[in-house]
């Protein structure tokens, strides 16, 4: 028996045998598909984050209108736990977020206050659905 890189240089002899010879199976080239439209609502994102940011280091807390903000938080939430129910592992927050215990509290609050939930039903959720 010869070894694949022995054999590799060499022809099988035209004839009867050689329609039924398959062709050497090549890799499917790898394509990288980048939406941008994607790409560019992500990086529109980070953009605004940074501009909220920069606004409450100057101790303004009016960078968004009240209707901004509601409609804002909406669709983060939205498509969290859009991206949460497709299999989504990361958290809602990075380790470096700089987003405070309070500050989490104030917005879990206001959440579960807006949607009329309470904290126990929060609770049974959790234990249910083991998130």
């Amino acid at each position: 028996m010869s070894s694949p890189k022995a054999t590799a240089g060499k022809r099988a002899p035209a004839g009867k045998n050689a329609a039924a010879r398959k062709p050497a199976a090549r890799a499917a080239p790898r394509l990288v598909v980048t939406d941008a439209a994607h790409d560019d609502a992500s990086d529109q994102a980070k953009r605004l984050a940074a501009e909220i940011n920069k606004s409450l280091s100057r101790g303004d807390t009016n960078a968004l209108t009240p209707e901004a903000l509601q409609v804002l938080t909406a669709a983060v939430c939205r498509l969290y736990s859009a991206q949460t129910e497709a299999g989504g592992q990361h958290l809602p927050l990075g380790s470096r977020s700089g987003v405070t215990a309070t500050d989490v509290m104030n917005v879990a609050s206001g959440l579960l206050k807006a949607v009329n939930l309470a904290v126990f039903e929060l609770g049974m959720w959790q234990s249910w659905t083991g998130r």
